[in-house]
């Protein structure tokens, strides 16, 4: 028994040590979301709606490209883990290709199609030119971010998440700056307000990638890796192999990602009061939900590391302790969520009716919440294992199957209240989190 004790401890520390960097990165990720959901809210029900109806439909594509270069971080950790580092930097240099070629395609195609999907999911036409607007300057950001994302989780596959943590706060300083220069026009700039967040968001995501990229240039530490050594050469087996293991990651994100995405989209039919309220709730969950997320990486890299030494045991531990902590953080999180609402709605509004409708969805969030820390624990510890087809296919029955089908009847069917069209992802994330926990225990038995 001792033994084990010792065992778990030792894994969860390592967990920790990898996830304390990610925790401050996620935290500074959420934070800029939170500020543009704050200072939005600022210029009105509207604006804070259309940020909400954008940043749902930019998260949909961006959420499928993020779980292809995900595939990196795994791959990058068996090779580390194994003491075999020659390849990380091909990998490496490769996912920075698909990242822009990915990126460039949105926003190729999704600037021209932007009012014309807006129009054609019903947005309320009180703020769909705003909803327009904001989709087409934030795409200018995406072949940024998603060089940013290959690069990311190179650094995080070899355990060196400390670059991460600072390219991260810098951009949420920069981020925050840039929103208040642009949207509200200081320093001689013209006053672009939701346009303006935007366009600051977009830069931001150019700086963090220029920001990594130099770091890992002059670090001793990375620039062995050799990332930048022979940008010109390309393997297609490397893009296979991303492939190959990302996908099913992506189509497993997305699922996840599109149900809270198409929920925003159905509540957005409802007009900007209850759309306002559903973002409100949407950015508390999801900013709690950065620190599970940011333990599910370090889980996902330190079981990796564990499978490429040949440690078996261990790698089963640090999972079963990556998916522990992600759990009891959200109960705490439900915990301040219970017993502080009615302060954390202050923050995003003073409009009586929407304070009402999010007074009742953060009762649903709390609830959730648990779950919600459950099912990416066991998720991350699997793709430690390359599991990924399974969990996908999990992902879409939960989500898809179950969830958004609840969610459609809330909404369109019987117009329910907003707490109702929320308890879809209660049933959603709950089942996930059993069924993941269960192939997890397994998948990893020996």
């Amino acid at each position: 028994m001792s033994l084990i004790s010792e065992q778990w401890r030792t894994q969860s520390n390592a967990v920790l040590r990898l996830g304390g960097p990610l925790i401050v990165n996620y935290l500074a990720v959420a934070g800029m979301g939170l500020a543009d959901t704050i200072m939005s809210g600022r210029l009105g029900a509207e604006s804070l709606a259309a940020v909400a109806v954008g940043n749902s439909s930019w998260m949909l594509a961006f959420s499928a490209c993020l779980g292809i270069l995900m595939a990196i971080s795994p791959i990058v950790s068996r090779y580390f883990g194994a003491g075999d580092t020659k390849k990380i930097g091909r990998y490496a240099r490769h996912g920075m290709y698909l990242g822009f070629a990915m990126g460039l395609v949105i926003l190729l195609v999704g600037r021209p199609l932007a009012e014309t999907a807006v129009a054609a999911i019903g947005i309320d036409t009180g703020f769909r030119h705003l909803t327009v607007e904001y989709i087409r300057a934030l795409l200018f950001g995406a072949p940024g971010i998603l060089m940013f994302i290959a690069l990311r989780f190179t650094t995080e596959g070899v355990g060196y998440t400390r670059p991460i943590m600072f390219t991260s706060v810098f951009s949420l300083i920069c981020n925050v700056f840039l929103n208040y220069v642009l949207m509200f026009g200081h320093f001689g700039a013209p006053a672009l307000g939701v346009e303006g967040c935007a366009y600051a968001s977009a830069i931001t995501m150019w700086i963090v990638m220029f920001a990594l990229a130099l770091y890992m240039n002059t670090s001793p530490r990375l620039r062995a890796l050799k990332v930048f050594s022979r940008l010109g050469q390309f393997r297609p087996k490397l893009f296979k192999e991303i492939l190959w293991l990302g996908v099913p990651i992506s189509i497993t994100i997305t699922a996840e990602v599109g149900l809270f995405a198409g929920v925003s989209v159905l509540v957005g039919t409802r007009g900007a009061e209850i759309t306002a309220a559903h973002q409100i709730a949407l950015s508390y969950a999801s900013s709690m939900f950065m620190i599970p997320l940011a333990l599910s990486s370090a889980t996902t890299v330190h079981v990796g590391h564990m499978l490429g030494a040949g440690r078996a045991t261990d790698a089963r531990i640090a999972g079963f302790a990556g998916i522990t902590m992600c759990a009891l953080f959200m109960a705490l999180s439900a915990t301040v969520l219970l017993l502080f609402r009615d302060l954390i709605i202050t923050l995003y509004t003073n409009d009586p009716l929407v304070t009402d409708i999010a007074l009742s969805l953060l009762l649903v969030a709390a609830i959730f919440q648990v779950a919600d820390g459950v099912q990416i624990g066991a998720a991350a510890a699997l793709r430690g294992y390359k599991d990924t087809r399974f969990p996908m296919a999990i992902n879409i029955f939960a989500y898809w199957v179950v969830a958004f089908p609840l969610a459609y009847l809330a909404t369109v069917t019987y117009v329910a209240p907003a707490n109702f069209i929320w308890s879809a992802f209660v049933a959603g994330l709950g089942l996930a989190a059993v069924l993941l926990t269960w192939r997890y225990q397994r998948l990893s038995a020996p």
